[in-house]
């Protein structure tokens, strides 16, 4: 095992705990950003491109038939074999968090459809289900098992809110452990259908599962109730005949007590387990290699990596699996000194050989992408917050310029206010209205005293008029301050000036003046 320090170049602050690692054909992309997509790259996925120890976030491509994809931080990922050869390498993500916090029930489907000149285009697709469809969720796994010539997606864990009957203003954001059920969804119908096995008493997230045939594996993870990690190994048996589905589970022994540790495989039969929490305040620095033959899992310990000081003496640590037996890691920077990183990033090799993509794909394992500190207050703590420095695309790429200023407004919920007193624009019921729109309402600038923004959509302008709006420099006002502005703008309208009829002005005319001089002359005719 080799650890190496690395440099991302560009759009550092984007990298957050909780982000999750795609690996497509040799190459590794980033998924969860900080914060929501800006214009530049409005999918949220980027292309890990590594070179000399430094990483380049390069904005990947989706096709024009994608559905809209929010970055979710700690959601559940894993490869699914397609049975066409375009959709040979597929990824399930469900759940995650939301960079408002809330909390995703949702399926997305990821592939790569077009590869030209080493750029990526993926299409992105929401899958409904029906049946016993799981909740909103986060911390937990998701596995395709192959049985029969059929396949079958399982979940398992998580964490979620508490039932929005049982919320309080002071306990508003608590969490609590799902139930400890089991679900099988076909993802070809869209249907799902959850179990109960009496052997899964507890319910745990942020473990690490490992997917072979018709098998799942599920190892250690942290009980929100208990408040333990225990030395969890079950078995997840799952039979697909022409009937209803068998699910059974089997308790074994040998397990390991970690949670939001990090798997990678490195070879067709051998995964290496790393990084994680074994306490609350303590990382497991131990490393395991988890090995299956013949229906049997076997973990050991193995030798450690030289660990640095700053890994070492760090509260927490994340990271993820970036496919070839490498791991991405990250841990926080020195807040004592006076210029200093967010975080300070490593990749671990634990293997120097490469993995052919086909041992790759024959296994699904899911990556528990890392909760620093599961229930200790390391999650979302303002003391990991991310700099704001603007770190743009080097000049000599083709990709537009991210600007990542934009980011430290995006915690407001300045798109969902009431702009008016007609105004219907509600975060949990808002569909995109206009083509421009991706997740937030458009929103224009009323240039009424002070200003304020109103939703394009509540103001009824036609997309054309936004448009052309938006790219002019004429002010606007908004439907309340409209005629305040044109009273404010048109000047009084002043009487017309009286003019003397035509008439009277011939009477007046020349011919009909009597001068001093004639008058005299006439007096001394008539006299």
């Amino acid at each position: 095992m080799s650890l190496q320090m690395v440099t991302v170049s560009n759009n550092v602050a984007l990298i957050q705990p909780g982000f999750s690692l795609m690996y497509f054909d040799g190459q590794t992309f980033f998924f969860g950003q900080k914060g929501w997509p800006k214009r530049s790259c409005p999918t949220g996925v980027f292309h890990f491109d590594v070179k000399h120890n430094r990483i380049k976030l390069k904005p990947a491509a989706f096709s024009k038939d994608s559905c809209y994809l929010p970055p979710l931080r700690y959601p559940a990922t894993c490869t699914f074999k397609g049975s066409c050869e375009s959709e040979k390498h597929r990824y399930i993500i469900h759940g995650g968090k939301t960079p408002n916090n809330e909390l995703s029930d949702k399926i997305y489907i990821i592939t790569a459809v077009c590869k030209n000149n080493k750029k990526v285009t993926f299409r992105c697709t929401e899958k409904d289900l029906v049946g016993d469809v799981p909740e909103a969720r986060y911390g937990h796994s998701i596995d395709v098992v192959y049985s029969r010539g059929k396949s079958r997606g399982v979940l398992f864990g998580g964490r979620s809110y508490v039932p929005s009957a049982q919320r309080t203003t002071e306990k508003w954001n608590s969490v609590v452990d799902c139930l400890p059920h089991v679900f099988l969804m076909d993802f070809e119908f869209g249907c799902s259908t959850s179990y109960i096995l009496p052997e899964l008493q507890d319910g745990l997230s942020f473990h690490v599962s490992i997917a072979r045939n018709d098998t799942v594996y599920i190892l250690g993870g942290h009980s929100l109730a208990n408040n333990i990690r225990p030395a969890n190994l079950c078995r997840i048996k799952v039979d697909l005949p022409l009937g209803s589905p068998a699910v059974s589970c089997t308790v074994l022994s040998g397990g390991v007590s970690v949670s939001s540790a990090i798997l990678t495989q490195t070879s067709n039969d051998e995964f290496v387990i790393v990084g994680g929490y074994q306490l609350d305040n303590q990382k497991r620095m131990i490393c395991n290699i988890v090995s299956l033959q013949d229906n049997k899992i076997e973990i050991r310990e193995m030798e450690t990596p030289d660990w640095t000081t700053d890994i070492k003496h760090s509260k927490i640590w994340f990271g993820g699996n970036m496919g070839n037996g490498t791991i991405f890691l990250g841990i926080p920077g020195d807040n004592k000194q006076a210029v200093s990183e967010a975080f300070y990033f490593y990749m671990l090799k634990c293997v120097e050989d490469d993995v052919n993509e086909d041992q790759k794909t024959s296994t699904n394992s899911q990556t528990s992408t890392d909760d620093p500190g599961d229930s200790t207050p390391f999650e979302d703590s303002e003391e990991f917050c991310f700099s704001a420095e603007a770190n743009n695309f080097d000049g000599d790429d083709e990709f537009d310029t991210y600007n990542e200023d934009d980011e430290e407004d995006e915690s407001e919920t300045g798109y969902w206010i009431t702009c008016c007193h007609t105004c219907d624009v509600d975060i949990n019921t808002w569909v995109p209205f206009y083509s421009t729109e991706l997740n937030k309402p458009a929103m224009i600038y009323c240039s009424h005293e002070d200003g304020h923004w109103v939703h394009a959509q509540c103001m009824d302008l036609a997309e054309r008029t936004l448009i052309q709006l938006s790219e002019g420099s004429n002010k606007y006002y908004c439907n309340e301050h409209v005629k305040i502005a044109r009273a404010l703008l048109t000047p009084k309208r002043a009487p017309p000036l009286k003019k003397p009829p035509l008439k009277s002005l011939r009477k007046k005319g020349p011919g009909k003046i009597l001068t001093p001089a004639k008058k005299s002359f006439l007096r001394r005719l008539f006299d």
